[in-house]
């Protein structure tokens, strides 16, 4: 299932970008952070696939939703100027953006090649 973040919530499940400089990723999976808006036709095309992969995937990644109507900040704190935007964020490594309503496809080959995310894998 995919999560709503507040602030609040993303400083202390993502990135506490108040506290800390440097990108220190604090979850404990990788995770794809969707920036979103309601009236966002595209956003709404992805939705059901971003929920679709958070049950495929469920224990390998989180998949995290952002209202950027809601959230202005953190849209600003990524430069957000078009949604959908996503950030596929690894444990170990520096996150990724992509914009655009990514296809399932396209999704699973940024999952597995940016997030070392594998289906198959146990």
């Amino acid at each position: 299932m995919t999560e709503h973040l507040t602030k609040q919530a993303f400083l202390d499940k993502v990135f506490n970008y108040e506290k800390n400089q440097e990108w220190k990723y604090e979850g404990d999976l990788p995770c794809i952070i969707d920036f979103y808006a309601d009236w966002c036709q595209p956003c709404k095309l992805v939705e059901p696939v971003l929920e679709e992969l958070s049950d495929e995937y469920k224990g390998k990644l989180n998949v995290y939703k952002i209202d950027t109507e809601k959230e202005q900040e953190l849209a600003a704190v990524f430069g957000i100027r078009s949604i959908p935007s996503m950030l596929f964020v690894p444990m170990n490594d520096k996150p990724q953006m992509a914009v655009g309503a990514l296809p399932k496809q396209t999704l699973i080959h940024a999952m597995k090649e940016v997030l070392g995310v594998d289906k198959s894998q146990n």
